[in-house]
Parts: structure tokens; sequence; C-alpha cells
């Protein structure tokens, strides 16, 4: 898809982020209650990390899922980023292999 695509605008929870240039789509964009807690503890934001992951920062993975997710953009397959809050906890962005949802968890919540 070409990287032309319109950004995506919107309120996202409070964000810092007014826009996101999406190179790949994520469909609805939805967040655990103890991800919003977690994100809320430490002040940080959900646009923050949905940014990261439209950019295919897939933060904190290993070189063999990096390669993984950049082999998935291309297919059907689910796409996972890793990022690591202020206080430590592991926060999971994950978007579904249709494209559909993109979801925001805690890795203890999986």
């Amino acid at each position: 898809m070409p990287a032309s695509w319109p950004p995506c605008t919107g309120d996202l929870a409070d964000s810092e982020v007014d826009v996101i240039l999406l190179t790949f789509p994520v469909g609805q964009i939805v967040a655990t209650p103890g991800a919003l807690d977690a994100l809320e503890e430490v002040n940080q934001s959900l646009g923050e990390f949905l940014a990261r992951h439209c950019a295919r920062d897939w933060g904190e993975l290993d070189a063999d899922d990096r390669k993984i997710n950049n082999d998935v953009l291309r297919t059907s397959r689910r796409l996972l980023s890793a990022y690591r809050l202020a206080n430590g906890q592991s926060l999971w962005m994950i978007t579904e292999s249709d494209r559909s949802a993109t979801t925001a968890l805690l890795s203890r919540e999986y």
C-alpha cells in the first residue's frame, strides 16, 4: 500500500499525537482497562505507542519477531509490537490479521 495514505486523525485518549501516518490498516483501536490504567499511572498516552506501532517501530521485539512482522505486512497475519512503560510494565499492540482492529493490552493480560 502506498506510503501516501491519508493520516489518521482524531482523539486518541488525550494523546499529544494529533496525526498518525498509517503504513498499514489498523482498524478499530481498542485497549483493555488494565492497559488504560497502566498508561494513566505513568502519564503516558495510548497515542504515543500507537504512533510507534503504525510507524513500524516494533519496540522490544527480537530480530526474528521483527522480521516476521515485516514479512507479515505483505500477508494476512497479525502484527505484534511490545513496548516498555515508564514503570517497567510491558504494553503490547496487536493488529489483527484481517486488520479489523488493533488492541493495546498489558502482556500479562494475554
